[in-house]
C-alpha cells in the first residue's frame, strides 16, 4: 500500500513538475517552481487521502490543512514572483553559476524539487493510511499550531506585499508589522506549519518519520535556498540599507529590535 502510493504520488508530481519546466521555458522565470513546490504538496495530500485506506476524517483533515496551506502558496507566489514580474534574483544568479545548458540544469532543479514534494509529503502518507476511528490529543494539536502559523504566514506575505507595491519602498528594507520582530517571519511561520504536519502524523503508526519533513524545511530555509539566498540578493540590491537591517533585526524567530549604536 505505502509503496503503491509513494510511486503513484512520485509520478504525479513529476509530471507536474516537467510541465512546469516547459512552460518556464516561454516565461523565461524559474520562479514557478515555487509555486509548483507548493501545488504539488497539495495534490500529493489529496492522492493519499482518495488512494488510502484510513480512517477518512483524519486523512481529509490533513488533506485540507495541506491544500489551504499549499493552493494559498501556489496562487500568492505565481501572481506576485511569476506573471508579470522578472525572473528573481536568486534564479538569475543561478543562471550566471550554470553558464552552459541551462536548460536541462533547470530541468534537473525542477525534478529534484518533485523528489523533495514526495520526501516531504511523509506526514500526509502516514496519516491517510492510519485506521484508528477517534482523533488524538496530538492532531488537535497539529491542527491548532496550523491554524497559527497559517495565519502568521498570510500575514507577513500580506505586510511584504503591500511593503512592496508602494513605489516610495523601492531600494528600502520591510520592516513593518511582522518584518520589524523577524527579517523573514514568512520563513519562521512556514517552518512552524511543518511541524504542525509532522505533529499530526505523531498520532500514527511510523508517523514519527515524519519528523524528517520539518527538519529538511529548516535546513534548507536556513543553510541553503531560503534564508542564504535571499539574503544575499537583498545585499546585492539593498546593500548599506539590509545591513542595517540584519544589525537591528532578529533573522529567523520574532523577537524585539536591537537600537542601532551610532
Amino acid at each position: 500500500m505505502i509503496v503503491h502510493l509513494i510511486l503513484i504520488g512520485t509520478s504525479t508530481v513529476a509530471a507536474l513538475m516537467l510541465l512546469l519546466w516547459l512552460i518556464h521555458l516561454s516565461l523565461k522565470n524559474a520562479a514557478i517552481v515555487d509555486a509548483g513546490w507548493a501545488g504539488g504538496l497539495a495534490i500529493l495530500a489529496v492522492l493519499y487521502a482518495v488512494l488510502g485506506h484510513g480512517e477518512p476524517a483524519r486523512a481529509w483533515l490533513i488533506a485540507v490543512m495541506v491544500s489551504v496551506w499549499g493552493v494559498r502558496l501556489a496562487f500568492f507566489l505565481l501572481f506576485t514572483r511569476v506573471l508579470g514580474h522578472p525572473e528573481e534574483g536568486r534564479y538569475q544568479e543561478l543562471r550566471r553559476q550554470w553558464k552552459t545548458n541551462i536548460p536541462l540544469k533547470f530541468l534537473a532543479f525542477f525534478e529534484f524539487q518533485a523528489l523533495l514534494c514526495v520526501v516531504l509529503s511523509a506526514p500526509f502518507l502516514f496519516a491517510s493510511i492510519n485506521p484508528a476511528p477517534a482523533l488524538s490529543p496530538l492532531e488537535y494539536a497539529g491542527a491548532a499550531l496550523w491554524a497559527m502559523a497559517i495565519l502568521g504566514e498570510i500575514v507577513a506575505d500580506g505586510q511584504l506585499a503591500g511593503f512592496k507595491a508602494n513605489p516610495a519602498n523601492r531600494g528600502k528594507s520591510c520592516n513593518i508589522g511582522l518584518w520589524n520582530y523577524s527579517r523573514h517571519p514568512n520563513y519562521f511561520f512556514e517552518s512552524l506549519i511543518w511541524f504542525a504536519y509532522a505533529t499530526f502524523a505523531l498520532a500514527s503508526p511510523w508517523g514519527w518519520l515524519g519528523l524528517l519533513s520539518p527538519a529538511l524545511i529548516l535546513y534548507f530555509l536556513l543553510k541553503v535556498t531560503g534564508i542564504p539566498a535571499t539574503e544575499a540578493q537583498a545585499l546585492r540590491s539593498k546593500g548599506e540599507a539590509y545591513r542595517r537591517y540584519q544589525e537591528t533585526t532578529s533573522m529567523f524567530v520574532p523577537w524585539f529590535p536591537k537600537k542601532q549604536v551610532n
